[in-house]
């Protein structure tokens, strides 16, 4: 009868739509697998570790102080050796207690990275990104003044660059100058900013050293492990 076999028809149907979704769930399975496979021994996947943490990878956008996607960045991810990971729960819970999230701008960086780095300082012609980032400086300077070195502490990947992130409002917290800017403003301990952006930049900081790490005294955001796991090696696997 036709009715019988449009009900069997529709029944075929369903039962493929099953096995394509199995097909489906198996074949994301293995792309996760996969993507684990991407990092060396002792490094995870920041969000991984901590679910509640932000990323905005700046250098996976035209939004930094280089105006480009920078190499060697080829997914908006953060990675960590497992050790920075671990401390940086540690802070980040303790935040959240507080009513925080924390928001990640980068974290491990590969050397190739930091080469690009150093071709822009060099190109002292490129200047469209300086009324954000460094208005007030010459471009000649960055090295001299140590914004833009040839090794980074990032590229041994037990450093990150962060900030806090009110969870009742969804909102950055004010810390007076932004990531990356170059400039005294960015100092910790700063004489130009107020009183509320200073207790702001000190919840962070307290967490963050609690948890093992120590403070960069020209930048706000960045801190690193203090008892990195490879503080003489410096890797060049891409960030995806």
């Amino acid at each position: 009868m036709p009715g019988t076999k449009k009900v069997k028809n529709k029944s075929s149907l369903i039962r493929w739509s099953i096995v394509l979704l199995a097909v489906l769930a198996i074949l994301v399975s293995c792309a996760d697998i996969s993507d684990q496979n991407h990092l060396p021994d002792g490094f995870v996947y920041v969000t991984d570790e901590i679910p509640t943490a932000l990323l905005e990878i700046r250098y996976f956008s035209e939004d930094n102080f280089v105006g480009a996607v920078i190499d060697g960045y080829h997914a908006p991810k953060a990675i960590l050796t497992q050790e920075a990971a671990q401390a940086l729960k540690k802070a980040a819970d303790n935040l959240y207690q507080q009513g925080y999230y924390i928001k990640i701008f980068d974290a491990y960086r590969p050397q190739r990275a930091v080469d690009h780095f150093v071709r822009w300082a060099n190109d002292v012609a490129d200047t469209k990104m300086q009324a954000k980032y460094y208005p007030d400086l010459d471009k000649s300077v960055l090295f001299e003044l140590g914004y833009i070195a040839e090794k980074s502490g990032h590229s041994r990947g037990s450093t990150v660059d962060l900030t806090l992130v009110d969870i009742s409002t969804g909102k950055e917290l004010d810390m007076g100058s932004g990531f990356d800017f170059f400039g005294a403003i960015s100092n910790h301990g700063t004489d130009l900013i107020t009183n509320e952006q200073e207790a702001n930049r000190n919840i962070l900081r307290d967490a963050m050293v609690s948890a093992g790490f120590e403070i960069y005294p020209e930048e706000w955001w960045h801190y690193k492990l203090t008892d990195e796991p490879y503080p003489d090696t410096y890797f060049d696997f891409p960030v995806q």
